[in-house]
């Protein structure tokens, strides 16, 4: 088990240092997600491996996806940061999925099915999520908030398009898919007890299931109790209590310690749970 944790963190770093090279990560994003590879692989296997690395490339590609877009760059100003990802960022999306795949190698079955329902559930909606954000500020129709549909700035939280949310379904179904198929191709790897008669199903079902309800309460707290802010300088909302031009923001909604972190790791947390409620009922 030493053996198999040096090794996972020994493939995680070089993982983590080629995505702070590719200016994906900050160096303490790069820790984190040293920590959090390692985690996964180390406890989860090779298959648990490949569905973290799917989330973190397409998530990374998907960042660059439009960048010139006028709309993506007047979105990604309301944004607390910007394209790398730091460690706040990284444990926030990775860091329940983690947990998950700790608990479920170190107790071992009958507790493993459910902790890897809760993995891909975890997993697939911060893939969800993700994905939505990327793909929903290139909409060329307005975003409506998800509380009111009223129609709101595009990268203002809680704001939902159909491009972006069929986005967010596809990311959620490309996790199931993979972690079915990773199930068929690597049986060993994954210690999925008895008491699921289909596990692969159980698990694209999990990832539906979990990413879908999870993107939507993540849009739910961001419209109502994730903080917003206001640049008087620029005239403009913002997620960041200091704006991109160096200006005190105003607290105008929300409370002040709900971040978008933190919401996305309330929204993991959620898929999370319905994952492994999905495959507890399986």
């Amino acid at each position: 088990m030493i053996y198999d944790l040096v090794l996972a963190l020994l493939i995680a770093g070089l993982i983590a240092y080629a995505g702070y090279r590719a200016r994906a990560l900050t160096w303490d994003g790069a820790v984190a997600a040293c920590l959090v590879g390692a985690s996964v692989f180390g406890f989860g296997g090779l298959a648990a491996a490949i569905l973290l690395v799917l989330f973190f490339a397409s998530s990374s590609v998907l960042s660059f996806v439009g960048k010139r877009n006028v709309r993506k760059q007047q979105a990604e100003e309301t944004f607390d940061k910007g394209g790398k990802r730091d460690a706040a960022q990284v444990l926030a999306n990775g860091g329940v999925a983690a947990a998950a795949l700790v608990l479920a190698g170190t107790i071992g079955n009958p507790i493993a099915p459910l902790m890897f329902g809760a993995f891909v559930g975890a997993l697939a909606e911060a893939t969800a999520d993700t994905w939505a954000t990327e793909i929903g500020v290139l909409s060329k129709t307005p975003p409506r908030l998800v509380t009111t549909g009223r129609r709101v700035q595009a990268g203002t939280s809680g704001g939902l398009t159909l491009l972006g949310t069929g986005a967010g379904v596809l990311g959620a179904a490309t996790i199931g898919l993979f972690a079915a198929g990773s199930l068929a191709l690597f049986p060993s790897l994954w210690p999925f007890g008895g008491g699921v008669a289909q596990p692969g199903l159980s698990l694209i079902l999990a990832a539906l299931a979990g990413g879908a309800i999870g993107m939507l309460v993540d849009s739910l707290l961001g419209a109502t109790l994730q903080a917003s802010y206001f640049c008087p300088q620029c005239s403009k909302p913002t997620e960041s209590r200091l704006h991109r031009c160096g200006t005190p923001t105003t607290l105008v909604r929300g409370v002040q310690w709900l971040t978008n972190d933190v919401v996305n790791l309330a929204g993991t947390f959620v898929g999370a749970s319905v994952g492994l409620l999905v495959v507890w009922i399986a």
